[in-house]
């Protein structure tokens, strides 16, 4: 028994010894601290935390994609520059940079998850209506989307494609992802109601970093993403969006002051994509950027009463064409998208060779733009931002044109819309002729691409086109009393760019976007005027572009009720509900859990009292 009762006591020795850790007594005080400081924290809720993070890393991941579009686009404009005057080399130099960059896009992504083609805004509404879709915000896709986006941005305007939509599906993969480090770092168990208001916040933050508007990111979230939206998602949507659009200005500012600072040192960035990226010293066609934070796309439009009245029938009118262009190009979208896969040589090669697709679409596309050839009727050097700066131009083109030799400085931007043989009215009438039908085309590559930024840009060309057309009517202005004010061709293109987006979408909130994004709200009415007659328009006739997307992907979505008619809210859901349902009752053992599942291969089984 002694012998015993020593190896006991040896082992409890052996045990404590193999335990012990030095200085237990701060130890214990140090976890007890960062319990209360975890406490404190937590005690607004771990969300707010989250979201702040979402919002900081998603700006931070726009701004360094823009950076590395600009500088590699510029090293494209660097190797068109310098090759010289021969002929096939400058076209061999246009095309097949932005072949060779669509066609990596599209295999690199496609190689590591077929999710990563297209907006996503389709597959996130139908996410967010409750519909499970397997591996589509998985991290893994997030790394593909970004590479592929940031080559198919890098092409400019030869493909006349943007990054709202990526990004939004971006933003949502990154919400997923923190979701699950809140679930380890709380130690809860994963909340479906916490992963959708990540979600819904998600979707404002890829709209807001984008624009750095984060009102407007919120409200177009809410009219595009989902017909339900809980009132406590205002708020965490609103913050995390805020959040990203300020640090994304903040950036954009730091980034001109470095250009500043470092002076010639710093190459000039003309290429710049969505925000103000441009070191100094800047070209002579681009203002100065100011030393604060400043809108994306900042407009100078200094005047007291920036329209008249009377313009206002002009702006209906606007606002009529851009919803009847709006129909024509979701139809025409709608049925391209259904006869590319009905083709036997499209859908063969969109099944087995997207990359081939891709090539050849693209080499058509850069063909067509070509400077020397057909591009330049439709001002085909100009990258995306640097065709909003010029729309929005507060000059007048036409009076412009006129006084070329004694007013226009060289490198301006609305030179590049002034053909010889065209005149401004015939570049605009053929860039809004050929990208109608170019646009129609690209969104059908099976790359990661925006499709909201091109309608943005058609849009302000329909209303610069309108602008232009009304000062050549009325070289005086208009007035209903008063003085005559001049007619700005810049608060139609305004105007426009929200209602032909707007319309297209099926969403108010552009009016608000162009206000944030350019920073004007001189024709905030005019502007919600055309919005509204477009919107009227579209939504009577054609589903919107996101719908339709949902509609040719045949997705698992339950669309609105379009009609208006009362009838239509009278049919219930035992018209069209599934009556086979397998269910489980509270007191069925093991053997009746069995029976279910061999019974039905249902994800979820209903659990009923009886």
């Amino acid at each position: 028994r002694g012998e015993k009762e020593q190896e006991e006591e040896e082992e409890r020795v052996l045990v404590s010894e193999h335990s012990w850790r030095p200085c237990p007594t701060a130890r214990r005080r140090v976890r007890g601290c960062l319990g209360w400081v975890k406490r404190q924290l937590f005690r607004v809720g771990e969300d707010w935390y989250f979201l702040f993070m979402l919002g900081v890393l998603m700006a931070t991941i726009s701004f360094t994609m823009d950076i590395i579009v600009a500088r590699l686009y510029a090293a494209h404009c660097w190797l068109y520059r310098e090759i010289g005057d021969i002929g096939v080399l400058k076209y061999l130099s246009w095309t097949l940079y932005p072949t060779a960059l669509a066609a990596f896009s599209t295999g690199f992504s496609q190689s590591i998850t077929p999710h990563s083609g297209g907006s996503g805004i389709p597959e996130l509404k139908t996410i967010l209506m409750g519909v499970v879709l397997e591996d589509y915000l998985a991290i893994q896709n997030f790394g593909a989307k970004v590479v592929g986006l940031t080559c198919t941005l890098v092409c400019g305007s030869t493909l006349f494609l943007g990054k709202v939509g990526p990004y939004v599906h971006l933003s949502a993969m990154a919400a997923a992802y923190l979701g699950k480090i809140r679930t380890t770092v709380t130690r809860e168990y994963e909340n479906k109601f916490k992963q959708h208001e990540m979600l819904v916040a998600a979707q404002a933050v890829g709209v807001a970093t984008v624009f750095g508007a984060p009102i407007s990111g919120v409200l177009f979230s809410i009219e595009v993403m989902s017909h339900h939206f809980a009132v406590r998602d205002y708020w965490r949507g609103f913050f995390a969006a805020t959040c990203g659009a300020f640090t994304f200005r903040l950036l954009a500012v730091f980034n001109s002051e470095q250009g500043k600072a470092a002076g010639a040192r710093v190459p000039s960035l003309p290429c710049g994509i969505f925000g103000v990226l441009t070191p100094k010293p800047t070209p002579s066609f681009l203002s100065p950027l100011p030393e604060t934070i400043a809108a994306v796309f900042k407009s100078d439009l200094k005047i007291d009463f920036p329209f008249d009245l009377l313009e206002t029938f002009f702006f209906v009118i606007l606002g009529t064409i851009c919803g009847l262009v709006a129909c024509a190009y979701l139809f025409c979208q709608r049925w391209m998208m259904v006869a590319v896969k009905r083709n036997r040589l499209t859908a063969k090669l969109l099944a087995t060779d997207k990359p081939v697709y891709t090539v050849l679409a693209v080499l058509l596309l850069a063909s067509i733009t070509f400077p020397p050839g057909l591009g330049q009727f439709m001002a085909s050097k100009l990258t995306m931002k640097q065709y909003l700066t010029s729309l929005f131009d507060n000059r007048t083109w036409g009076v412009l044109a006129l006084n070329a030799s004694g007013v226009a400085k060289p490198g301006e931007l609305w030179q590049e819309w002034d053909h010889p043989s065209a005149t401004i009215y015939g570049t605009l009438v053929f860039f809004l002729f050929m990208k109608f039908w170019m646009l129609i085309l690209a969104t059908t590559l099976p790359l990661p691409a925006g499709y909201f930024m091109p309608i943005f840009i058609y849009g302000a060309a329909i209303g610069r086109l309108q602008g232009e057309v009304v000062a050549l009517l009325f070289p005086r202005g208009l007035h209903s009393e008063g003085p005559p004010r001049p007619i700005i061709p810049a608060g139609y293109a305004l105007a426009g760019a929200a209602a032909f987006s707007g319309s297209v979408t099926h969403a108010v909130s552009t009016a608000l976007l162009v206000c944030e994004a350019t920073g004007h709200l001189g024709y905030v009415l005019p502007i919600v005027l055309a919005v509204l007659v477009a919107n009227a328009i579209t939504q009577k006739n054609q589903p919107s572009f996101y719908d339709a997307g949902i509609i040719v992907k045949k997705l698992p979505y339950l669309p609105p009720i379009r009609s208006r008619h009362i009838a239509s809210y009278r049919v219930v859901v035992e018209e069209f509900m599934e009556r086979g349902v397998v269910a489980l009752a509270k007191g069925d053992g093991f053997q009746e859990v069995l029976v279910a599942l061999d019974a039905s291969a249902d994800a979820e089984y209903p659990v009923v009292e009886s």
